[in-house]
């Protein structure tokens, strides 16, 4: 790949050196599927933030970047190869991509490109990047033969991210972590309709399937296949009922399929073959949890894995977050709450909670803004949405600046529609606001995310 002077070009692949004329030449040891083959050219920096991990990024962000990485992903790659088998890529590099980028990372082998909404200046985010380390054995070496299957992608990965931060977390703050999840599918639920035949883990998508049903394939990308595929893998594991036997079967699904496209059924008669005891047992057609209702049928999952480890976190936020909502408020009681310990999830959770509430008691959140700046004026991606959506949900037109701010700062999808959605349901002023803000943004925006935002104002 030639490339002007002065840019860099980088690529997801296991090899690249520079040649004369600015040409850069990769080479890709490892068979992958065509939609990881991605390549970036730019004003782009590296520095090393480990023995085989390097971040990337323009040089105004190349030192945020190594402060926040260095050190962290080798601890992650490790932990990963320890619970499903080598990591075989080779490199792990991150490259930060423009604001504009809609997703929060996309797990291109050798070479992660990931939101600058990671970069939160405190660590406090760096977490998020195990998903698209776990992807390095649950998409990237074994793959879903088709989009309908997606979920064998992100369900699985999932579930490997939540391994991998009970290993290095514990399992109180990767329950609160998958409470928070499991409410985004409720939340996705709610507003599509269980029934709604994207509900589902086998996903038909025909030529013609888009026209007939009014369905966009982009809308198969939502929670359904992560969360509702992370329930069906803990199932999996539930059925087996001994963690270290699951982890063992993992790896040696990994190391049967590696390199391979496959299906859910590859996987699930996989399954039954490693265990023929369950396979005696008929666990794949057990009334309510058969594995093809689980495929096949719209809907909430039948099985919910236990998360009540997570509820020695959660606990506190919510007593809080019922304090807040109160007529009066109990200021001995909240100020006797220290919240200055709590991470991220457990921050969300609360503003989870807070938001559930809202509308609050008149003058509740221009208090509870004052007394925790460490929220109100958070620079933490997640923690910035759930205040927008706690400003708008009551109204505190003094802080709509925050709003703006902050959907000028990036387009991240999962950050974007929420707020115009809450926008658009609000009052007038919220309504100009976003009107005003999109006009003034969209040009900066990702195609997809302009054209979800145009359907929710009205302006198709």
């Amino acid at each position: 790949v030639q490339v002007p002077e002065g840019f860099t070009a980088v690529m997801s692949a296991t090899s690249w050196e520079k040649q004369k004329d600015n040409t850069f030449v990769f080479k890709m040891s490892q068979p992958i599927p065509s939609y990881l083959i991605a390549l970036a050219v730019g004003d782009i920096v590296s520095a090393d933030v480990g023995p085989r991990s390097r971040v990337w990024a323009e040089p105004c962000l190349i030192e945020a970047a190594k402060k926040e990485y260095d050190g962290v992903i080798e601890e992650f790659l490790a932990v990963g190869e320890k619970l499903f088998g080598p990591y075989v890529w080779g490199r792990y590099d991150i490259l930060f991509m423009p604001p504009s980028f809609p997703f929060g990372g996309m797990e291109n082998p050798c070479l992660t490109f990931a939101t600058p909404c990671l970069l939160a200046g405190d660590r406090s985010l760096v977490d998020v990047i195990i998903h698209e380390i776990s992807h390095s054995w649950f998409g990237n070496l074994v793959t879903n033969a088709t989009w309908g299957e997606f979920w064998l992608n992100e369900g699985f990965t999932m579930y490997a991210q939540r391994r991998i931060s009970t290993e290095v977390y514990g399992s109180a703050y990767t329950c609160l972590e998958a409470a928070t999840g499991r409410a985004l599918l409720r939340q996705h639920m709610d507003n599509t309709g269980e029934d709604h035949p994207l509900n589902k883990l086998r996903v038909v998508i025909e030529p013609g399937f888009s026209l007939i049903l009014g369905v966009n394939p982009d809308d198969t990308y939502n929670e359904t296949p992560y969360e509702k595929g992370y329930c069906f893998v803990s199932y999996l594991a539930h059925l087996v009922g001994d963690q270290s036997k699951f982890d063992a079967f993992l790896q040696a699904y990994v190391n049967r399929f590696k390199f391979q496209s496959i299906t859910a059924d590859d996987t699930l008669g996989f399954f039954l073959e490693y265990f023929p005891e369950l396979k005696e047992k008929g666990v794949d057609s057990i009334p309510g949890f058969e594995f093809d209702r689980w495929l096949n049928t719209p809907g909430w999952p039948p099985y919910l894995p236990d998360l009540s480890p997570g509820e020695q976190l959660m606990k506190p936020a919510d007593e809080l977050a019922e304090l807040w909502a109160a007529d009066g408020l109990n200021m001995e009681a909240i100020e006797a709450v220290d919240i200055t310990a709590w991470r991220t999830y457990q921050l969300v959770y609360f503003l989870d909670q807070v938001l559930q509430k809202s509308p609050l008691p008149e003058g509740n959140v221009e208090r509870l803004s004052k007394m925790y700046p460490k929220i109100s004026k958070a620079q933490n991606a997640e923690l910035r949405l759930r205040w927008c959506q706690i400003v708008l949900k009551n109204n505190l037109e003094a802080e709509y600046h925050k709003v703006k701010d902050f959907l000028h700062s990036q387009g991240k999808q999962k950050y974007t529609l929420p707020l115009y959605r809450a926008m658009w349901g609000g009052s007038e002023s919220a309504r100009a606001l976003a009107m005003e803000t999109f006009s003034a943004t969209a040009p900066q925006l990702h195609v997809n995310v302009q054209n979800y935002i145009k359907k929710i104002l009205g302006l198709e």
